[in-house]
């Protein structure tokens, strides 16, 4: 079964320019964009994502949302930003919604889940905390949870049968790796004592981070992202996949994508991403990238590429 999923993936970019930019001088996003997660509901694609304005040292990251018909074409809504954690100082990083497992938006009594990681990166003690927050418009929200995890950050959560599944990147120590846990109620979470996808391919260097988890035909799959080694300052996307969601399995062409020098925007970095498989069997994916240095701002804007699917392999 796992054998198909790790055939070669082709991710086609179709667009000319990025699907967002940053925002106009004075906006909450005019100097950084990034985290975008996609959600189709009501036959619109919502787009939220982390934006922020001020040099890197005293940035704070808000959450806008931007709406589309086609996935491609994105048009910023006029609220945006739509959400803060509203002390000033800690930032909404790396959304996340609950997902049925194959994916897509699940709704509980009428309600979006998301969850998000928050830290304050203007000089506190950088410590990442998981909290969590309701809306039935994906527009308005209720007010952040208390923290339900330490060191967590760029969370992925699915609904599998009776339980909640998360995997997260535990920030805690370098280098980086990616952890998972089950939670009855979404709430009180219980961590796998041993980490679940750690550096261990030549591509990966420092840090691995932004998992984003699905499930298809009882195989999960994963699209991670690290730095490159042997690429200076440039990050790009792994992919693996696991039958029980614990156990991965990584391709053996990682990554699969990787930043494209030729399209100024993302010359750099191609992480921070959010991936869906569409009707007609295939995937999209958008992601956030950063230009060549000097790196003034985090990540530049958010792109997007499509892969056909998996091709059945042959024993």
């Amino acid at each position: 079964m796992l054998k198909t999923w790790l055939t070669p993936q082709t991710w086609e970019r179709d667009t000319q320019a990025p699907v967002l930019s940053l925002g106009s001088a004075g906006a909450f996003d005019d100097q950084h964009m990034f985290a975008p997660v996609v959600a189709r509901d009501d036959r619109r694609f919502l787009l939220w994502y982390c934006g922020s304005r001020s040099a890197v040292a005293d940035r704070v990251f808000r959450l806008g949302l931007a709406t589309s018909r086609d996935g491609v074409r994105f048009e910023k809504h006029q609220d945006s930003p739509i959400y803060e954690f509203g002390d000033g100082r800690c930032s909404i990083l790396t959304p996340t919604l609950l997902r049925r497992v194959d994916g897509t938006l699940r709704r509980e009594n009428g309600r979006i889940r998301m969850w998000f990681s928050a830290a304050d990166l203007t000089g506190g003690d950088g410590l990442h905390t998981l909290h969590e927050a309701t809306s039935t418009d994906g527009l308005q929200w209720s007010e952040p949870s208390g923290p339900q995890l330490k060191h967590s950050y760029a969370p992925a959560v699915l609904h599998d049968g009776e339980s909640y599944r998360l995997w997260y990147t535990d920030v805690s120590r370098e280098p980086w790796i990616i952890r998972h846990a089950v939670s009855a109620d979404g709430k009180q979470w219980h961590v796998d004592a041993e980490p679940v996808l750690v550096i261990d391919q030549a591509w990966e260097r420092g840090r691995l981070f932004y998992p984003a988890v699905v499930q298809v035909d009882g195989a999960f799959l994963m699209w991670y992202g690290s730095y490159w080694s042997g690429q200076p300052q440039k990050t790009a996307i792994g992919f693996a996949a696991s039958l029980d969601g614990r156990r991965w399995h990584k391709h053996p062409d990682n990554p699969v994508l990787r930043p494209d020098p030729s399209r100024p925007w993302e010359s750099h970095y191609t992480t921070s991403h959010s991936v869906a498989r569409l009707p007609d069997g295939s995937w999209r994916m958008w992601y956030a990238s950063r230009r060549r240095p000097p790196f003034t701002h985090k990540y530049f804007a958010i792109g997007t590429a499509r892969w056909a699917g998996a091709v059945a392999a042959s024993d």
